[in-house]
């Protein structure tokens, strides 16, 4: 099988306006990485619109009138952060559908894993709020999707991008049925993300922070992956994986404070597609979040995929356990053998 991607020009037609980070120049970068890719051969995925009640599998009927709004406005702002033109709607809809259609393929087995390449991203996103250069949550209303159509039980969520997905954090805090882990600086943008948000209620325990101050780089992000992320994950047992898979942690980026180099993401996905390969059946797909250098972009793109279509490899973390994460240890002991 095959590893698949989702990537459509439309995704080009959310207009941010002028110096924007979130520009649609960042889907070219994506698409001169596939132009001149020479690993092996890539399924392609069409993307189609998320329905209505696919959406509201994670969000408001309040937040989804008033997004689809837009469409009837040339310039919207949503927040400081966060606007939209008259084809903003339409493409959100294509972004989550295309997550969406990536997924089943996954799930069905037609292919092996995947990576979405879509925009605008998502994990900002809450329930009934847009923010952060996000309308929708993609991975949220995959997660939800994939738990109503093909019957997962546990499905994990790993977050690599620089910042703290709040909106996906708060969609699943008290739900036991998605583990949810973000590695990002802190503290940064938006303020969320500490060590000690580990859920509430029933989903306590099942929400896990790993807060890095500025300037970690590629071991760091490794080690977390290897000694708490990924012990936590084999416990967890997910039947699915989804990568929101940032690429403004790299040294390059504009807008983040890390080191992470290409080796970072290569390093990264490959932690997490041995877990994939050793508990759920290889089933995994990224989908893009954030990443506004443009090279980093290219880059972050090769090395993820490389990694996607040679499959899990054998990985041998490493010998000596560290006293890096002691802290995270101890506020995870109560839920986690670590």
């Amino acid at each position: 099988m095959r590893t698949a991607i989702v990537v459509d020009t439309r995704y080009q037609e959310h207009d941010t306006g002028a110096g924007h980070p979130e520009r649609p120049e960042r889907l070219l970068s994506v698409d001169r990485a596939l132009h001149e890719w020479r690993g092996s051969p890539l399924e392609r995925i069409s993307a189609r619109l998320a329905e209505e009640d696919e959406i509201r599998l994670a969000h408001t009927d309040d937040l989804y009138e008033r997004i689809s709004r837009t469409q009837h406005m040339t310039h919207a702002r949503i927040d400081a952060d966060t606007t939209t033109c008259d084809r903003s709607f339409e493409i959100a809809l294509l972004a989550a559908g295309g997550v969406l259609e990536l997924s089943d393929a996954v799930a069905t087995g037609s292919c092996r894993n995947g990576f979405a390449f879509v925009r605008p991203p998502g994990h900002h996103a809450t329930s009934g709020q847009a923010m952060g250069f996000c309308l929708f949550n993609n991975v949220a209303i995959a997660a939800r999707h994939l738990q109503r159509r093909h019957g997962y039980e546990r499905i994990a969520i790993i977050d690599w991008d620089l910042h703290h997905g709040n909106g996906t954090e708060a969609i699943f805090y008290d739900d036991p049925s998605v583990l949810y882990v973000s590695l990002h600086q802190y503290p940064f943008y938006p303020g969320t993300g500490a060590v000690t948000d580990t859920g509430r209620g029933s989903g306590l325990g099942f929400n896990v922070n790993v807060p890095f101050g500025a300037g970690v780089g590629d071991e760091g992000y490794v080690l977390a992956l290897e000694e708490v992320v990924a012990p936590v994950l084999r416990q967890f047992a997910p039947q699915f994986l989804l990568v929101s898979a940032g690429f403004d942690c790299h040294w390059r980026d504009p807008l983040g404070g890390m080191q992470v180099t290409e080796q970072g993401f290569v390093g990264m996905s490959r932690v997490l597609l041995q877990v994939a390969d050793d508990v759920a059946d290889g089933r995994l797909v990224a989908v893009l979040e954030g990443g506004y250098d443009l090279d980093a972009m290219r880059g972050g793109t090769e090395a993820v995929l490389d990694e996607l279509t040679h499959g899990a490899r054998v990985h041998a973390p490493g010998t000596h356990r560290t006293h890096a994460f002691d802290r995270l240890r101890q506020v995870l002991a109560p839920h986690w053998r670590l």
